[in-house]
């Protein structure tokens, strides 16, 4: 641990910090209808496209349409981009000839990235042509991400509404998400990717001859484009196999740094446009602050346990720290804040293999994902798993002090705690389920590249990271062999993985998000009460202290059981990998 690595760090949060309040603010305008510069430009394009879909965006939606919405259009994402996987062979862009995608390489592919969960069961270089990056991936990088942040949206709007049961309107939502917020970022951030080294080309691979004289050949591709949303988006696929640890897609330190505050900028500066649209701007400072404080600790963790090594390391007689499956470009914090950065919200992209962290380092991302990536989270998504968690403390602090619980002036009474009881547990009792289907089984057993703590770790590490809508992976589980070589005509065991994996990132985003809209359709009708004597403060440090324990109880509830067969009792042996 170096004076260098905390002042990156310190640096870090304060860049971020700064960004909360500015890109929050115009999310907030954007999404109330307020005037915005980029109105001039994009107005006219706006209103085609709504021409286009026929769809009038003052015509507000009640929960059940504006879920509707949410699934009509998920549903038709899924079969587009399944179709375009699966007729890989006869699209243009295609310089290296790639077949199609295997029907379940596509399945799981398809709903990893409408799910905006990014898993691969793949390796892009060798598997994606450039058309089924850019149509296929690119396209779902985006609309994902919006329908996200639509979601969150419509439940600030309920839970902050004085009157009518509308949520707004789901197609309007999801057309500014994409014209106004992500689509703006994307064009100056990429621009600024490219200027670094990040490519962007529609060439052929380049054969090259090494300085030994070898032959290599070099993946090309139009990689910038793809990965500035693949972070602002919190979707986290690459377009390379090793994702942002190649060069041609995180080129030095500088871009490491871009892409992680990429990651994290919506996900944060939502937490102002709910305080903002809620009229109480203390509100989001306090969801601000809880996720942060849990951020900076699990980076602490990580970073302490990376560079202090682990107990096989050191019985080999390596000392420092813990380099294996690291770039040497990024040192030790890189990789430490990226891995936490990446599982705290659902970007899943890495700079690192997660599978050489040491064992402690290792269960901070298990454990940021045991919490339902609430801390921060997916864009939108985070931000609405989080408000869930607001309810349930504010039920907590109801119970300890005698009231009926309230928050922003709307009681919180059985129909809405039942429903976030669903949007917090079905996670976790999906995630341990579909693991111990894979572990008792013999069709598990393909996918695990180590046996022991790692194995276990591996196999819970895969399914928490498709059921949180993640994907990260150890890199020692996989469900696929290359689809396009020679001979590889796969397993069942590889096909089981890739179906349990895609129904699991199904599940994983469609039950807490309906109950989310469900919860904020309950709250949307109720009459605001003015605030008494007796009601509880939630933008204090105090019920800031009572959520991030009411989280951490979850996680550890239904997960440190899990954790101790794993990662912790492998950082107290001498396993290595």
């Amino acid at each position: 641990m170096t004076a260098n690595g905390w002042l990156q760090l310190i640096v870090f949060v304060a860049l971020l910090t700064a960004i909360v309040p500015v890109l929050g603010g115009y999310m907030a305008r954007v999404f109330g209808g307020e005037p915005v510069l980029l109105a001039r430009v994009l107005g006219p394009v706006e209103r085609g496209i709504y021409r286009l879909i026929a769809t009038d965006p003052k015509a507000g939606q009640d929960w059940k349409a504006y879920a509707r919405s949410v699934l009509v259009f998920s549903a038709a994402s899924w079969l587009l981009l399944y179709l375009i996987l699966r007729t890989q062979s006869i699209h243009p862009w295609n310089p290296e000839g790639f077949g199609a995608a295997p029907w379940d390489v596509s399945f799981n592919t398809t709903s990893s990235f409408v799910t905006n969960t990014n898993w691969q069961f793949y390796a892009g270089e060798t598997t994606l042509s450039y058309f089924s990056q850019m149509a296929g991936l690119a396209v779902q990088n985006f609309v994902s991400a919006a329908v996200g942040i639509a979601v969150a949206i419509a439940v600030i709007r309920g839970i902050v509404s004085r009157s009518g049961a509308s949520l707004g309107n789901f197609w309007a939502d999801l057309t500014r998400s994409v014209l106004y917020i992500l689509l703006p970022i994307s064009i100056v951030v990429g621009i600024f990717l490219i200027s670094q080294g990040v490519i962007q080309s529609l060439g052929a691979y380049a054969d090259l001859k090494t300085l030994t004289g070898a032959s290599q050949t070099l993946a090309l591709g139009p990689v910038a484009s793809q990965e500035v949303i693949k972070e602002l988006g919190t979707n986290g696929g690459g377009f390379f196999n090793v994702n942002s640890a190649m060069p041609f897609e995180n080129p030095s330190a500088l871009t490491n740094y871009v892409e992680m505050l990429l990651i994290l900028a919506i996900p944060a500066a939502l937490t102002a446009t709910f305080g903002r649209m809620a009229g109480r701007r203390r509100q989001g400072w306090m969801l601000y602050g809880v996720m942060l404080v849990w951020l900076v600790a699990g980076i602490a963790i990580v970073y302490a346990a990376e560079t202090h090594g682990s107990p096989a390391q050191h019985l080999a007689g390596i000392a420092g720290g813990n380099l294996e499956g690291k770039d040497v470009r990024f040192g030790e914090i890189g990789p430490s804040m990226f891995a936490a950065i990446t599982t705290v919200t659902s970007c899943g992209a890495v700079n690192a293999a997660m599978e050489s962290l040491t064992g402690l380092g290792s269960a901070v991302p298990l454990a940021n994902m045991g919490t339902g990536e609430v801390i921060f989270g997916g864009v939108g998504s985070g931000l609405y798993g989080m408000l869930l968690f607001v309810l349930l403390a504010v039920f907590l602090s109801g119970l300890m002090v005698g009231r009926t619980p309230e928050y922003l002036g709307k009681k919180i009474e059985a129909r809405e705690i039942k429903l976030v009881a669903i949007g917090t547990l079905f996670m976790p009792v999906m995630v341990l389920t579909v693991t111990a289907l894979s572990l008792a089984t013999k069709w598990g057993a393909p996918s695990m590249s180590a046996s022991g703590p790692q194995g276990f770790g591996e196999t819970l590490y895969a399914y928490m990271s498709q059921g949180n809508n993640n994907g990260s992976a150890f890199a020692g589980f996989t469900g696929f062999v290359q689809p396009n070589a020679p001979g590889n005509s796969g397993s069942f065991g590889i096909t089981f993985a890739d179906l349990l994996g895609g129904l699991t990132m199904i599940g994983g985003r469609f039950i807490p998000l309906l109950a989310a809209l469900a919860v904020a359709g309950a709250l949307a009708g109720k009459r605001i009460a003015p605030p008494g004597p007796g009601t509880m403060r939630t933008d204090t440090p105090v019920f800031g202290a009572l959520l991030l324990g009411a989280i951490a109880l979850v996680a550890l509830l239904t997960f440190v059981p899990a954790l101790l067969l794993g990662p912790i009792v492998q950082s107290l042996t001498d396993q290595l990998f």
